[in-house]
């Protein structure tokens, strides 16, 4: 077992913690997609809002939120479920990988090490099938998290190697 004199002393405010936030920001915006899918079940909601963006002027975003909302509305109850399973079980996985990175453990730079190299080639996917900025922007975010914690997880083990 390695002991805490091997690690170097942490800065105050670091990568880990920049990565932190990322993850628990992913959480937050998880949790809202995840309380509206709730709210959207709601029938006259949709209908509501539906109505509501078709009586705002043309833009990107109205037709992303009324294709959105169609979608939604389309999918049965089995499905929404689904959805719902889906969106929780990221937000969970997101917020152990925030807490434990912002509390600096070692098993939580694996574990987000492993679980965002093993999406990006999903992310990719997905760009290259419907590419925008902000998918764009997603994959090059994650490429760079995983390159940094590799990196850094490779030096920490050699700052934590016993010696030879």
């Amino acid at each position: 077992m390695a002991s805490d004199d091997c690690q170097a002393p942490a800065p105050r405010f670091g990568m880990l913690r920049t990565i932190a936030l990322y993850k628990l920001l992913k959480v937050l915006l998880l949790l809202l997609a995840a309380y509206g899918e709730l709210r959207l079940h709601d029938a006259s909601l949709s209908a509501k809002l539906l109505t509501w963006v078709q009586a705002r002027p043309s833009g990107l975003e109205h037709e992303y939120v009324t294709r959105a909302l169609q979608w939604f509305s389309g999918l049965n109850e089995s499905n929404i479920h689904k959805l719902r399973f889906v969106t929780l079980t990221y937000a969970a996985v997101f917020a152990v990988e925030g807490v434990g990175l912002w509390m600096q453990k070692r098993w939580a730079e694996w574990l987000t090490t492993i679980i965002t190299a093993s999406l990006i080639p999903v992310e990719v996917w997905e760009f290259l099938s419907r590419p925008n900025l902000g998918k764009a922007g997603i994959v090059v975010a994650n490429i760079a998290i995983v390159a940094y914690l590799v990196w850094h997880v490779r030096a920490k083990g050699r700052r934590c190697a016993p010696p030879a």
